[in-house]
Parts: structure tokens; C-alpha cells; sequence
């Protein structure tokens, strides 16, 4: 399962600390971020399960930054 989130992460250096953290805390979960997306994706996969996406926001919170889940959209086509 994926999990995509919107942060206020805004360099590559803050991006790299939170990821040493969550390999540290949350050893099941892949996560990268794409900084040059507007939102500042977060991008976290359990190779074992689901995403909790609770915990991600504390611990992107308890390293100084927020983060939010974003929304699945689902675009139809028109017939």
C-alpha cells in the first residue's frame, strides 16, 4: 500500500534527515519525496502491510514540519 502526503519539506538536506528518521523508526516503509511537485510529495509504501498514515504526520511533526494526506483523485473521462 501507498500512502502520498503534502509537506512543507523544502530541500533535498530536510528531505534526507526525515528519511534517515523514518528507516530508523519505521523499518517496513520505502519513502521518497518530490520536492519539485507544489505540494512537496511525501511518498511512503509498506512492504509489509498498510500505511499508518498517523504516525508518518508525527513523526514529520516531531521533526518540525507538517504533513497531510492527500486525497485520492479519481478523473472519469467523458463518455
Amino acid at each position: 500500500m501507498v500512502e502520498v502526503f503534502k509537506t512543507n519539506v523544502k530541500s533535498r538536506e530536510q528531505a534526507d534527515m526525515f528519511l534517515m528518521q523514518m528507516r530508523k523508526f519505521y523499518a517496513t516503509y520505502k519513502a521518497n519525496f518530490d520536492l519539485e511537485d507544489c505540494d512537496r510529495i511525501l511518498r511512503v509504501e509498506c512492504i509489509s502491510g498498510m500505511v499508518n498514515p498517523s504516525a508518518v504526520i508525527r513523526l514529520l511533526e516531531k521533526n518540525g514540519f507538517e504533513g497531510e494526506v492527500l486525497a485520492d483523485e479519481v478523473i472519469i473521462p467523458n463518455s
